[in-house]
């Protein structure tokens, strides 16, 4: 949740409301193998439950707080509703996804002691979630991000929460071990070279739960760390580099240029956001995932020139251009599964081919999907 330059601790307000071309392996597209009982079976161990998400009002965090209320959880939201322009957070849908909905800012003890009072569990998903932003204001990354993360650490220890899940980023990874040639895998317990300031404050943000909540007797945590999370109905924020495929096809359906930054060289883990939200849901409630950190990812790198080539043939006539790689983006990489599937007992089931196939559609049938702000931008082919 971006916090502008005038913003101070918000008063809260409360609502109810009702094929890749690459040289590394590419793991074989099959759902995903059957468990000793369904997801839909363990996430109903959350049926009763009260689970407060912090910045729930954004992409995840609503497709998030939509599966959590549909097991039988009682969620409540807090998030500044502040992080994307005109009507974003109505397009994502959080007013109807059955929770109480609170706006105000993480930074506010006032706001967020109260709410965590009597939370059996709580993910923590809020913060200033845009590497170029993050880049431009590192005041405003450490005031969210920090600032925010730690206010929430404190107040989960107060009381007696079950399990908080930490959202993190595989941007902590940077461009992965040095000396190794094309897409890495990227491990879990491998060195971390974060390359952002946003980057740098997720691995920050792990570090902290740890020392505050690992010797907790109370309150276990978990740690998830995303990797390029996508789909419908994903929307560009002004002035950022993240989330191509959302860019890539508005560009393409404005009949501009697709911009390959750094010529789309860079490798990405697509994963669609309705796995995101499954994997978190399972965070909280699989019991060897107490204390333990995951990548939630496909184990598929795919490069960003790939994902434009997906992209052009619903838009005849498709250009592309390069332009220069943004400053802290890295190459990146892809994720090692191995764990998540063993602690989790998950792994994302949506291939990138038929999750760009739905966004596209969505975006198709959607007429007023592009945001007025990317509909007036020129730039030159």
């Amino acid at each position: 949740m971006p916090v502008p330059p005038h913003a101070t601790a918000a008063t809260a307000r409360t609502t109810t409301t009702g094929p890749p071309a690459t040289d590394a392996p590419t793991p074989v597209e099959t759902e995903a193998e059957p468990t000793e009982d369904s997801v839909h079976t363990r996430l109903d161990k959350l049926r009763g439950t009260r689970v407060v998400v912090t910045g729930g009002a954004g992409l995840v965090g609503s497709r998030l707080v939509a599966l959590l209320h549909a097991t039988g959880a009682t969620v409540t939201v807090l998030d500044r509703m502040d992080a994307y322009p005109e009507s974003g957070h109505e397009t994502f849908g959080v007013a109807r996804a059955g929770a109480r909905l609170v706006v105000g800012d993480v930074r506010d003890a006032g706001t967020v002691g109260p709410l965590l009072r009597n939370a059996d569990f709580v993910v923590h998903a809020a913060a200033y979630a845009d590497v170029a932003a993050c880049t431009r204001r590192p005041d405003l990354a450490f005031r969210s991000n920090v600032e925010g993360t730690q206010v929430v650490l404190e107040q989960t220890a107060r009381f007696p929460v079950r399990r908080l899940v930490l959202v993190s980023s595989a941007s902590v990874y940077g461009d992965g071990l040095p000396g190794v040639e094309g897409p890495q895998a990227f491990h879990e317990d491998q060195p971390l070279f974060p390359m952002s300031v946003y980057a740098n404050s997720k691995l920050w943000a792990e570090h902290q739960t740890r020392l505050m909540l690992g010797a907790s007797a109370r309150t276990e945590y978990a740690v998830v760390r995303y990797f390029s999370v996508y789909g419908e109905p994903q929307i560009p924020k002004p002035d950022s580099h993240s989330w191509m495929v959302p860019w890539l096809s508005l560009q393409a359906r404005l009949g501009r240029p697709m911009r390959l930054n750094g010529g789309g060289v860079q490798v990405r883990d697509l994963v669609h956001v309705d796995d995101i939200a499954e994997a978190t849901a399972l965070a909280l409630t699989e019991e060897r995932m107490a204390g333990r950190t995951v990548n939630v990812g496909t184990g598929r790198p795919t490069s960003v020139r790939e994902v434009a080539d997906l992209i052009a043939p619903y838009f005849p006539g498709a250009r592309r251009i390069v332009t220069p790689r943004p400053e802290g983006d890295p190459l990146g990489g892809y994720a090692a599964t191995e764990r998540c599937r063993d602690l989790l007992r998950w792994q994302a089931r949506i291939p990138v081919e038929k999750g760009v196939e739905r966004y596209v559609r969505w975006l198709l049938e959607t007429p007023d999907a592009t945001p007025r702000w990317f509909a007036r931008q020129t730039h030159g082919a």
